[in-house]
């Protein structure tokens, strides 16, 4: 398998409601310091595809300005209707929302 289908595949275990963050993806799928590459595996999804993206977020809870080219405000949309929770300073709350598998 190549990298961005090994990225993607951890990415869709990520349930609804919840958050995994850019290092957090990489560790799982082996690449420790390839925070950058999960970044580059998100923005080369396929259109349509059933990963999803939007459930990465940077490692402070931060949305990407990337989704805002589709709506603004997209990425924050689409977590907050699956019930993620947003802090004051429109970051997600990483303490009730990020995906620890077990």
């Amino acid at each position: 398998m190549n990298a961005f289908a090994d990225i993607w595949d951890a990415v869709r275990k990520i349930p609804a409601g919840k958050v995994a963050t850019y290092g957090q993806i990489a560790r799982m799928t082996g690449r420790p310091r390839g925070a950058r590459l999960v970044g580059w595996a998100m923005a080369s999804c396929p259109a349509g595809s059933d990963v999803p993206c939007h459930r990465v977020v940077d490692r402070s809870g931060g949305t990407k300005k990337a989704f805002d080219d589709y709506m603004p405000d997209g990425q924050r949309f689409l977590l907050e209707a699956e019930g993620v929770v947003f802090r004051p300073d429109g970051t997600v709350d990483m303490d009730r929302c990020l995906w620890r598998p077990e």
